[in-house]
């Protein structure tokens, strides 16, 4: 019995790890490694690039915007510290050049108005169904949890927006599906959205496919956490009080522990203590060891 079980552990032993070698195999040839950037943004002092995050909104709303919402943003937050930074004069007129839905109006009717600043960022389509039904039957997803949701983070979506290519001979692709070495499968059903000049830059930066890939990724990680700067300044400060709680609590131990000497002092007071009291009594001090 105890010998079957050994040749049953042991072959199940063996499936696993041949199972595990051909996905670790399998892994490696299909999954290339990420673009790694060095992100402004990352670290426990990082801070967002002003000037990319306004470049990227620009290639969001230009490019991304008219299949990929960001719902999870207001307009008013373009405007706030640690985001963009537009000012408010310039926030406002964003926000109007959109059509808000809003109502019921007193005769119980919805009706259209500019955006304003408390508005969330202007939806391309009313609804999932309508945006599957008119990229056919793929999903945009909603990009202001993308950087979060997909492993890689920054990294990921820079290395997707450069990795379009063509398929190696004898790749077979269906239509309206492309090639991308980064993708899972490397099969994305989004066309290649960013070219060299597919956008003009107000700043006058060049708009280089690198340039403009690394611009709308900064953007979206903002738009995943409009208040990273806020919690980066905020665990600096965490840490830097508990140092001088630690601090101040190895000073008052010190401090504490001062009072008493070594052995041999505490052994040389109890002596004289007990050679004062046998002094005191007219005893042999020797009586009280």
């Amino acid at each position: 019995m105890l010998e079957r079980l050994d040749n049953l552990s042991f072959k199940i032993f063996l499936i696993i790890f041949i199972l595990g070698i051909s996905n670790v195999s399998y892994s490696a040839e299909n999954k290339a490694e990420f673009i790694e950037n060095n992100w402004s943004f990352k670290g426990v002092f990082g801070t967002f690039d002003r000037a990319s995050l306004q470049r990227g909104y620009q290639v969001y709303q230009e490019v991304c915007s008219g299949c990929h919402s960001v719902q999870h943003l207001s307009y008013r937050n373009l405007s706030e510290k640690g985001g963009p930074e537009f000012s408010p004069e310039e926030a406002k007129a964003i926000a109007a050049q959109f059509e808000v839905t809003d109502g019921p109006n007193e005769d119980g009717e919805m009706f259209t108005r500019p955006g304003r600043l408390s508005d969330k960022f202007v939806s391309p389509f009313p609804n999932a169904k309508a945006a599957a039904a008119a990229n056919g039957g793929a999903y945009p997803p909603d990009m202001s949890v993308l950087v979060k949701a997909r492993k890689g983070g920054a990294d990921y979506i820079y290395s997707l927006l450069m990795g379009y290519e063509e398929a190696p001979a004898g790749y077979e692709l269906d239509d309206g599906v492309y090639y991308n070495k980064y993708m899972s499968g490397n099969k994305i059903k989004m066309a290649e959205p960013i070219s060299d000049g597919i956008v003009e830059y107000i700043d006058g930066t060049e708009t280089t496919k690198a340039q403009i890939s690394k611009d709308v990724t900064t953007f979206l990680v903002w738009a995943g956490d409009p208040h990273l700067e806020e919690r980066h300044r905020m665990g600096f400060k965490v840490f830097f009080f508990l140092f001088i709680l630690l601090t101040l609590v190895y000073l008052s131990k010190q401090k504490v522990w001062s009072r008493f000497g070594s052995k041999n002092e505490e052994e040389e007071v109890f002596d004289k203590a007990e050679r004062a009291v046998s002094k005191y009594e007219g005893e042999d001090p020797d009586t009280f060891r």
